[in-house]
Formats: C-alpha cells, sequence, structure tokens
C-alpha cells in the first residue's frame, strides 16, 4: 500500500528575524529578542566591571547608576548574580540614543586602556633592556636627550645588583618611573598599579 508523504514547506521550522502578531505585522522573533537581551546584558557586565574612575564618565541614567554600584558591592555569588540580573532588566528600559551613547563611552575607554595598556608594555621592555645591555642605554639617550645619563647609570647598576641578591625591587621601580619620564608619559600613578608585581611574582609593595 503506498503511504502518502505530507510535504512540508520549505521554509517551515525556519527561525526567521522577524515573526507577524495576531494583526499581520512585524515583530521581532524570539531568537532575535534573546540575542538583544543577552546584548544588553553583556553591556551591564561591562559597566560593572570598569573602573571606579571609569564609571564616573559612563552616561548613565540615576537608577542604572545606582543598580551598577549596587552590584560592585555584593560579594555574595547568587546575590551578585540577582543584581546583575537586575541590571540587565534596566538596561532593557533604556530607549536606542541611551544605549548608543553607552556603548560609545565604552569603546572610547576601551581605547584608552589599548593605548595605556601597550604605553606600559613598552616602558617595561625598555627597562629590560637597559638592563641586560649597556648599549641599550646609549641609544635610549640619544633618542631622549633631555634624561640624566648618570642618573639613568646609578639606577641600571642598583636594579641589576638587588635582582643578583633577590633584594626587594626598589631601584627596579624607580627605572621604571625614570624611563616613563624621560619618554615625555603624563605623570599618573597608572604605573604603580600595573607594576606591583616584578618578573618573580614578588610583592612590590613590600619594597
Amino acid at each position: 500500500m503506498n503511504r502518502k508523504t505530507r510535504i512540508q514547506p520549505i521554509d517551515a521550522g525556519r527561525d526567521d528575524e522577524r515573526d507577524a502578531d495576531d494583526n499581520g505585522y512585524d515583530r521581532p522573533s524570539k531568537s532575535q529578542l534573546k540575542r538583544e537581551m543577552h546584548a544588553l546584558q553583556e553591556l551591564g557586565e561591562a559597566l560593572i566591571a570598569l573602573p571606579k574612575d571609569a564609571l564616573k564618565r559612563m552616561p548613565m541614567p540615576e537608577d542604572l547608576g545606582d543598580a551598577v554600584r549596587e552590584a560592585r558591592r555584593i560579594t555574595d555569588h547568587e546575590g551578585k548574580r540577582r543584581q546583575l540580573q537586575y541590571v540587565g532588566k534596566i538596561m532593557r528600559s533604556l530607549s536606542e540614543d541611551e544605549i548608543g551613547a553607552l556603548r560609545t563611552a565604552l569603546d572610547t575607554q576601551r581605547g584608552v586602556n589599548k593605548s595605556e595598556t601597550a604605553r606600559l608594555h613598552w616602558i617595561e621592555r625598555t627597562r629590560e633592556q637597559l638592563l641586560a645591555d649597556d648599549a641599550a642605554l646609549t641609544e635610549f639617550i640619544r633618542k631622549h636627550p633631555g634624561v640624566d645619563p648618570q642618573e639613568g647609570r646609578t639606577l641600571i647598576r642598583n636594579a641589576r645588583r638587588e635582582r643578583e641578591q633577590q633584594k626587594p625591587p626598589r631601584y627596579f621601580r624607580e627605572l621604571f618611573q625614570w624611563i616613563k619620564n624621560a619618554a615625555g608619559a603624563d605623570n599618573d600613578d597608572t604605573d604603580d598599579d600595573y607594576d606591583d608585581h616584578d618578573e618573580d611574582g614578588r610583592d612590590e609593595t613590600d619594597a
């Protein structure tokens, strides 16, 4: 006996970007709404992870700012998870303009962080070159004629000695600052945050 085969429409079960409501109007599909919800949740998590000074520069409505700051204070895992959900809920109530402003501010902050990280890595590489090879100091002085060569030589000599003797890296840190100042970098405390540990894993704050 021949069995009749039901032919399925070629687009059946397809996850369309938009569905039609009862009145025939297009509306976002469930999968699209889910992606947008996750994107906003991730945006909220990115805000929570920002340094305090960067967070102050974010264009957040007051209720979102309060929720984000509360999430930063919570240490309990379950409590933090619930607060993250609450942050996401507030994010979903924002207008497209508000969300766009937040994304732009975050992108700007990430660009600043990337540039700052590259600068600090350059200082660290330069410090290692100076410690490894005397000729590196001559080249550094040639590129930065405003530096005090004698101070550089003293810092390099003392940093080498304290490393050999496994002493706290006082001069190692001072050499970092000398290179930073010589390169005309801004006088801020970023290197203190970055350079709290030397290559041996010792906490330099004990120096």
